[in-house]
């Protein structure tokens, strides 16, 4: 796929949008729809933001492409294509395997209401009511309740159904126990509709077929295109700045994350002194770490499941599962069935969640050694379920935190957006700065690729009206 020359883009549209992630790319795609005139700048030389992937080898590695809800299913297919909608496939084998608990699970509200009744011995009454209690959770509801009371009040002193109902979630978007119950509830629940879902044909093909779209609908794409500021005139955004070139817009979104959009793109300066207070006591979500493994070609690996949450350690912590040396891992397989147009290509991606500033404190020599120790810790994990592993791989490498940061530019290389806090600043931004918005994760629910895509149909919405009006 070609883009535009940076050089040939006008020097007026209707809209910027700065950043393609599924936020970015949504948004910029219903604007076009909506009749606007929409530029799309894009910081690396490929779509996407973390939606991404790599090659190496004969391997297609895919950053992040784990797992989804099945609203993923409607949302394609009101707000982008038929054939996007079409490949989308669910993952019927999920592991959980830890010292308290091992299993398999369809990871739908069915099957988890009778694990819970049937291995955990927990009623049917009290399963009903607390999958009664998290569905009818939503975004305005009271947040004095936190996940571990919520826990506490249906399952008390039960470790192993605290985990069990936790981990996922606390991986899909770095949830804590002490967070409010919202937090938790909105994403289980949507999990819980009919259980988790793919792309298949991987990452580069949904990008590819979202780019695609964007430039049948009239949006100029620009990539290697990094913003260094949002033009601010009396009171009001009237454009970006690219290097030494001024792009004018009465309207500019920004999919980069909501602290570098305040601080970074707009400044401090644009903003009174009650909303940099409240966007002070924000704070950013943790980061990752992934491990990936590329199997030689002609190498065949058993069925071990599609998602794998596993852990040594003895109680679920999501505080545990920041350490550097972590012994709580997610391992990503992706067979050929996964990507059919590769051939009888073998990927396994480990993820963990990771806390930015412990890998930022150390030196090079200390940064290379702890990456050695992770990918190691990995294989020693991962023989537990391919035993010749290491007969049969023929790459590996990983990612870190400040790897996040160098390719998106994420505060502290935050894979999850925010905490909870983030949603009414980003909700709110263009009320404080009159035609800036914000698209991307935020407040841990708008995280994730269902969340990062809806929330770029809110945003368009909002940024639609602001134009026509």
């Amino acid at each position: 796929m070609s883009f535009t020359p940076l050089n040939e883009a006008k020097d007026k549209y209707d809209v910027i949008v700065i950043g393609s992630g599924l936020g970015g790319l949504t948004c910029a795609n219903r604007l076009a729809n909506a009749g606007h005139s929409v530029l799309l700048l894009e910081y690396h030389f490929k779509l996407g933001g973390l939606a991404t992937w790599f090659k190496r080898k004969s391997h297609i590695f895919d950053v992040s492409l784990h797992g989804f809800p099945y609203g993923m299913v409607k949302t394609c297919k009101k707000y982008w294509t038929k054939e996007i909608r079409d490949s989308i496939v669910q993952l019927k084998n999920i592991v959980f395997d830890n010292p308290q608990f091992s299993l398999k699970t369809t990871f739908d509200k069915t099957n988890f209401s009778n694990l819970l009744v049937d291995r955990f011995k927990i009623s049917r009454s009290v399963v009903d009511s607390f999958f009664e209690t998290v569905n009818k959770m939503n975004f305005y509801d009271d947040l004095a309740m936190t996940t571990r009371e919520l826990f506490e009040k249906f399952f008390p002193g039960r470790s192993d159904v605290h985990r069990f109902l936790m981990e996922p979630i606390t991986y899909a978007n770095g949830s804590t126990f002490d967070e409010p119950a919202i937090t938790y509830g909105i994403v289980f629940s949507n999990f819980m509709n009919k259980g988790v879902y793919t792309f298949k044909g991987g990452t580069d093909k949904l990008i590819g077929l979202m780019g695609e779209e964007l430039q049948r609908n009239g949006v100029t794409i620009c990539t290697k295109a990094k913003v260094d500021r949002v033009v601010v005139e009396n009171g009001k955004v009237t454009g970006v700045a690219v290097g030494e070139r001024i792009i004018n817009a009465p309207c500019v979104v920004s999919n980069s994350g909501i602290t570098n959009t305040i601080y970074n793109l707009a400044g401090r300066e644009a903003f009174s002194e009650d909303f940099l207070g409240t966007i002070d006591k924000v704070k950013v979500n943790n980061s990752s770490c992934q491990v990936y493994f590329g199997i030689r070609s002609g190498e065949v690996i058993p069925e071990i499941g599609d998602l794998l949450f596993t852990s040594t350690s003895e109680d679920f912590s999501s505080e545990e599962m920041l350490n550097i040396d972590t012994k709580s891992r997610t391992f990503s397989v992706y067979y050929p069935k996964t990507r059919p147009d590769e051939k009888d290509d073998y990927t396994v991606v480990a993820s963990m969640n990771a806390d930015y500033d412990a890998w930022a404190s150390l030196s090079e020599e200390e940064y290379k050694k702890a990456k050695e120790d992770m990918i190691e810790r990995c294989f020693v994990d991962l023989e537990r379920y391919i035993p010749d592993i290491r007969q049969k791989y023929d790459w590996v490498e990983a990612a870190t935190p400040r790897t996040f940061n160098r390719y998106t530019l994420h505060t502290k290389g935050t894979s999850f957006g925010t905490k909870f806090e983030g949603l009414d600043v980003s909700r709110n931004l263009f009320k404080a700065l009159p035609g800036l918005f914000h698209v991307g994760s935020v407040g841990i629910i708008m995280s994730g690729w269902l969340g990062a895509i809806n929330y770029g149909v809110i945003v368009a919405n909002d940024a639609d009206a602001y134009l026509r009006s």
